[in-house]
């Protein structure tokens, strides 16, 4: 082994660090992953995969109480109870875990040290009073909820995706501070289990990191289901009353209240750098997380940062391309750069709404109007149709030379869609030519396929040599 413990150390057992231990030792490297916390990190146990199990149960009872639309009935009133729901959420988390329990990391031969990580210097930390050295570190500690300076906040209970998903009963009513991907599936989620939801947003939409034209129509379709969406509102302070949490707003400057029986706090994440103690080893950092170049290596040359702890998007698979990249130049001699132009996600209502490259907003402020954009109905897809899934688009955006500079897919599998133009993204392969594929018959992917099939006929009829032809013939 040489001088050092290990030839990397892994700080933080989650998404990023599970998937940079074992490259690690793809390569032949020994490797310690230390976890102050739960194994898994965020995504497991309190973000991806709880949320859409709640999402999923939501979706049921949202078919139970539409079922005339299929032609179905019932003989006797059918009463829900959502006692169970969130056992059963926590079931799932727990399966989740199970996969990723310890013993299946040491049968990689990776070592896992459970406590809180202190820097020493670049090559070592204390953990819990004992220190362990490497030669190369990666940093993965992840992010946590964000809990703004709002007047009373500290003298209201609140929740946050950290421990609501611990809750045994669902509240009657709920408000929620965030109008973002966290803060809208989990109110859109609770709202189709019956409880009476207010979403507050200080943006004049909610996802407004999203289009806005499809932003719009999932703002809609949620009020529609009744959500209560306020935009534009400051939260001025926070009390209980009689029981209830009080929230004074200021709404395009009119004085508002919102009451509910609890608060959930979704206003963003903040980097976990706590006791880390990094200016003993020489890391910067700011408070939106470390600092890193555009190898995700830091200020001190043997030690990389990955994931949610430096951003600048915080999302799962984001973490895992990351983890991977920060693995192999650390060990590799020819570097890779990181890459963001090709960055996708999605936020998982019911539909689901998928995000990749520029919104129209974006495409127009970077280049005019010489952009094309396509939609395609999801009601006018047989898939649409026969799933009763017609609600929603896919929305291309092209420039000049047909290429893909953004996508947006609302509607039913939205995620699974939008992998389509992913690829065409990453592969570079016009969008003209996604349709020369052979599709299977039926297929939500029809959002996708008869724009394409529509943009090449066009783009053929413009083509000189077919007008000449055409006055030929």
């Amino acid at each position: 082994m040489g001088k050092f413990d290990c030839d990397l150390l892994v700080l933080g057992a989650g998404a990023a660090g599970f998937v940079a231990s074992k490259v690690a030792r793809g390569f032949g490297k020994s490797v310690i992953m230390v976890e102050k916390g739960i194994i898994g990190g965020e995504c497991t146990n309190f973000g991806c995969v709880p949320s859409k199990a709640l999402i999923r149960v939501g979706k049921a009872v949202h078919e139970l109480n539409n079922l005339d639309r299929m032609g179905l009935g019932t003989k006797a009133p059918v009463e829900v109870t959502t006692d169970g729901v969130m056992s059963h959420v926590r079931s799932i988390v727990q399966e989740v875990y199970d996969s990723h329990h310890p013993d299946n990391f040491k049968k990689l031969g990776i070592d896992i040290l459970f406590g809180s990580p202190r820097f020493l210097d670049e090559h070592h930390i204390d953990i819990n009073g004992k220190t362990v050295s490497a030669g190369k570190i990666i940093i993965s500690t992840g992010s946590s909820p964000s809990v703004p300076e709002i007047k009373g906040i500290k003298e209201v209970p609140y929740l946050t995706n950290s421990n609501v998903f611990s809750i045994d009963k669902l509240p009657r009513s709920l408000l929620v501070l965030g109008g973002g991907p966290i803060g809208v599936e989990l109110a859109s989620a609770f709202n189709r289990l019956g409880v009476k939801v207010s979403v507050i947003e200080m943006f004049d939409t909610i996802l407004p990191r999203e289009d806005r034209e499809l932003a719009g129509m999932l703002s809609a379709k949620l009020v529609s289901e009744g959500l209560n969406i306020i935009t534009s509102a400051k939260v001025l302070s926070l009390s209980k009353r009689n029981g209830e949490i009080v929230a004074e707003l200021d709404v395009k400057g009119e004085r508002k209240e919102a009451v509910a029986e609890s608060l959930l706090v979704a206003t963003g994440r903040r980097p976990n750098l706590e006791g880390l103690d990094l200016e003993k080893c020489g890391v910067r950092h700011t408070p939106d997380g470390i600092s890193v170049n555009e190898f995700l290596q830091t200020s001190a040359k043997n030690i990389y940062a990955c994931g949610d702890v430096t951003g600048p998007y915080r999302f799962s698979h984001m973490s895992e391309y990351q983890a991977v990249i920060a693995c192999r130049n650390a060990f590799l001699p020819f570097r890779k750069k990181v890459d963001y132009k090709h960055v996708v996600w999605s936020t998982f209502t019911d539909p689901e709404l998928a995000h990749a490259g520029l919104t129209e907003e974006e495409a127009r402020a970077k280049h005019g109007d010489g952009i094309k954009i396509l939609r395609s109905e999801f009601g006018k897809t047989d898939k649409g149709r026969t799933d009763l899934e017609g609600f929603g688009i896919s929305k291309i955006i092209l420039e000049g030379s047909g290429k893909v500079i953004g996508a947006h897919i609302l509607g039913a599998h939205a995620t699974e869609v939008m992998h389509e133009l992913q690829l065409a993204r990453h592969f570079n392969i016009p969008f003209w030519k996604i349709w020369e594929a052979i599709h299977i018959y039926p297929s939500y992917s029809d959002v996708i396929r008869n724009p394409s099939k529509y943009f090449y006929g066009e783009r053929l009829a413009g083509n000189f040599f077919v007008k000449l032809l055409g006055k030929l013939l």
